[in-house]
C-alpha cells in the first residue's frame, strides 16, 4: 500500500464525525427546511443513506481487507474496467471536495472576512491542509483526537445557552402533513450521511479492524443524533424564518443574550466551523490525493500532495458561480450523483464481487 501509517477504530471514527457534521449542522437546517417544515427536526431520522453506507463500507473492506479502493474496484471487476470506475470515483471525490471547500470559503467571507478575496482564503485553507495531508493518515487522526472534544463542547455550549429562547409551539403540529415532508427534508440530508462511504477509504488504515464496525455504528448514531439536535434547535428558535437564512445555526449564536453579559457569540460558532472545517477538508483532500496516487500507480502519494492543493482550489472555485448556485445544485442535482457514487456503485462492486467468488475463506 501507498500509505504505511496507521490509526485506531477511534481515531476513523472521530474523522469521519468531522468530516460530515460541520457543513451538515451550517447549511443543513435552511435547506431542508423548505421541504419539511415545521417537521425539519425529524428529518435526520430517515438516514437511509447512513444505514446503507455503513454495512457496504465493511462489506467492501472483507472483500479487499488489505487494498486501496482503486486497487480493490481492479481486484473487482479487472484492471483495465476497474482502472476507468477509480479515475470516476475520484474526479467525483474532487468535486465533492471542492463543493466542501468553497462551502468554508463562503462562510468565512459572508459572514467574518468580507473584504477578503475568496481565493484567499481558500488557498490559506488548503496550504494548512496540505502540509497535514503530507504528514499521513496518523497526523489527520491525532488532529481529529485533539479537535473532537472542543468542537463538541462549543457546540453544546451554544445549545446550552438558547435554550430559554426556545419556543415548542414552532414545531407544531407534528407530523400535521404525514411523513411525506420529513421524508422531503431528510432528502438533501442523504449526501451528508452518504459521506459515511469513505470509511472504505479509511478501514485499510486501521490496527484495531476487529472494532471498526462497533465504532463506525457509534459514529452513525452520533452524527444523526448531531443533526437532530441541531434541527430541532434551530427550528424552536427561528420557526418559519428558518428557510431565509444561509445559515441557520449561525444566527443561534448571535441571538445568544445571557444577562446583557455574554451576548453576539458568533466568534464561538466560527471556531467550531474551522475546526470542524480544517479536519473535514483533510480528509477529504487526504482520500482525494490517495485515490490519485493509486489511480496513477505512483509509489508515494506525497510528491502530488501540493499539485493537488492547487487542483482542489481551482475546484474550489469553479465549484459555482455563486454561493446561491451552489445551495440550489446541492438541493437538486448533486443528491442523485451522491447517491450513486456513495451507495450504487460500492453496492454494485460489492455484488460483483461476491458473484465472483471474492472474500470467501
Amino acid at each position: 500500500m501507498i500509505e504505511k501509517g496507521k490509526i485506531s477504530a477511534q481515531q476513523m471514527g472521530k474523522m469521519i464525525y468531522l468530516a460530515i457534521t460541520p457543513t451538515a449542522i451550517l447549511t443543513a437546517p435552511g435547506i431542508s427546511f423548505n421541504f419539511a417544515r415545521q417537521d425539519l427536526w425529524l428529518s435526520p431520522v430517515w438516514a437511509v443513506c447512513g444505514l446503507a453506507a455503513v454495512p457496504l463500507a465493511l462489506a467492501l473492506n472483507r472483500l479487499q481487507p488489505d487494498c486501496g479502493v482503486i486497487r480493490a474496484c481492479k481486484n473487482i471487476i479487472g484492471r483495465f474496467p476497474g482502472w476507468a470506475l477509480g479515475g470516476i470515483l475520484w474526479l467525483f471525490y474532487l468535486y465533492v471536495s471542492g463543493i466542501i471547500l468553497r462551502e468554508y470559503g463562503e462562510f468565512v467571507v459572508g459572514s467574518f472576512l468580507s473584504d477578503t478575496p475568496l481565493v484567499v482564503v481558500l488557498g490559506s485553507l488548503v496550504l494548512v491542509c496540505a502540509l497535514a495531508v503530507r504528514g499521513g493518515v496518523e497526523i489527520v487522526g491525532r488532529f481529529a483526537d485533539l479537535f473532537l472534544p472542543a468542537f463538541l463542547l462549543l457546540f453544546l455550549l451554544i445549545v446550552l445557552l438558547i435554550i430559554p429562547d426556545l419556543s415548542i409551539t414552532n414545531m407544531m403540529p407534528i407530523l400535521g402533513e404525514g411523513l411525506l415532508p420529513s421524508l422531503k427534508g431528510a432528502l438533501v440530508l442523504q449526501i451528508w450521511f452518504g459521506e459515511l462511504a469513505i470509511a472504505w477509504f479509511l478501514l485499510p488504515f486501521v490496527s484495531d479492524r476487529e472494532n471498526a464496525k462497533k465504532t463506525l455504528w457509534i459514529t452513525f448514531g452520533a452524527i444523526v443524533l448531531t443533526l437532530l439536535l441541531s434541527n430541532w434547535v434551530t427550528l424552536l428558535l427561528l420557526g418559519d424564518l428558518t428557510g431565509g437564512y444561509s445559515y441557520a445555526f449561525l444566527i443561534l449564536a448571535r441571538y445568544i443574550d445571557l444577562a446583557e453579559f455574554l451576548t453576539h457569540l458568533e466568534a464561538l460558532f466560527m471556531a467550531i466551523w474551522v475546526l470542524g472545517a480544517f479536519v473535514k477538508v483533510c480528509v477529504f483532500f487526504y482520500i482525494t490525493t490517495l485515490g490519485a496516487a493509486e489511480w496513477m500507480a505512483l509509489r508515494d502519494y506525497r510528491p502530488i500532495v501540493f499539485p493537488m492543493a492547487l487542483l482542489l482550489t481551482l475546484f474550489g472555485i469553479w465549484v459555482a458561480a455563486s454561493y446561491q448556485e451552489m445551495t440550489h445544485t446541492i438541493a437538486t442535482s448533486v443528491i442523485p450523483l451522491a447517491i450513486t457514487m456513495f451507495i450504487l456503485v460500492p453496492a454494485l462492486l460489492y455484488a460483483i464481487g461476491r458473484i465472483r467468488g471474492q472474500g470467501r475463506r
